[in-house]
């Protein structure tokens, strides 16, 4: 079995050991350090960052859950430990600026922790990949999608939750490709099905369940690849394509995988 390529990720306690700090902290979550799948989008992104020459650096096994998933199905206990334990370890390391590749992780380290005295800059990745194409750092000239027709699903909380719609869309536009949108998209943008800990559930009672219907709702434009920036998102739309049995010719990519793969990382 071939043996994946080594990426040099700076870990936060390597780096404060040698009087170091980065401008930024690189939140994996825990898609991207769990989820087979998602190990590839944070893998993406890391080489972006490597690419860019950002001063950055991770967690490593001092990283925990935000404690999302527990607030949402109603564990606030847990939440508020988890979220504690975090907070501490970030102020023991002057965290200032906070990359995220989860919108739920972005979603309540910027709305949800500041209640708990947690204040930081929370940047998600498509913004931050868009102020690098905007400032020309960040140049994409492969035309490797080119003969590809690419749809774009928002994530909730992105999206709804936080009103960013155009970052992913302009990073988008920077991959030479077709573009289609799908019939619901922006703020009328249908969930995949699987925020609000509803991942971690069994289906409730209905007629069809709603990976299926917006899975439906991406194969009506005719696009080949579905582009997602969650990993949520990531896991029912590709569910969807295996129910559909279009994962052969039908691909889901995060947009972090998009411009890595564009940039020959």
């Amino acid at each position: 079995m071939a043996t994946k390529e080594k990426i040099d990720v700076p870990v936060m306690a390597d780096l404060f050991a040698k009087g170091k700090k980065p401008d930024y902290l690189f939140w994996v979550g825990c898609a991207g350090a769990f989820d087979d799948r998602y190990k590839k989008v944070a893998r993406a992104f890391a080489k972006i960052l490597n690419h860019l020459n950002i001063s950055y650096a991770v967690l490593g096994k001092e990283e925990s859950c935000t404690g999302d998933p527990a607030r949402r199905a109603g564990n606030e206990m847990l939440f508020q430990m988890q979220a504690l334990t975090n907070i501490e370890v970030l102020n023991g390391y002057e965290v200032k600026n906070i990359l995220t590749i989860c919108p739920h992780c972005y979603n309540i380290f910027k709305n949800e922790y500041p209640d708990l005295e947690g204040h930081y800059n929370v940047i998600n990745y498509t913004e931050f990949l868009k102020d690098q194409i905007d400032k020309g750092s960040l140049k994409i000239s492969s035309d490797i999608f080119k003969n590809n027709k690419i749809t774009y699903h928002d994530p909730c909380y992105l999206g709804r939750a936080n009103k960013i719609y155009e970052a992913p869309r302009k990073v988008l536009e920077n991959i030479p490709s077709v573009k289609v949108e799908m019939d619901r998209n922006r703020s009328f943008a249908l969930c995949c099905g699987a925020g609000g800990a509803q991942m971690f559930k069994e289906a409730e009672k209905g007629e069809k369940e709603v990976f299926i219907e917006r899975t439906e709702d991406a194969l009506k434009t005719g696009a080949d690849i579905i582009a997602t920036a969650c990993p949520f998102c990531m896991t029912m739309m590709s569910d969807g394509l295996k129910y559909k049995n279009k994962e052969e010719e039908i691909k889901n990519f995060d947009i972090a995988e998009l411009i890595a793969q564009s940039l020959d990382l």
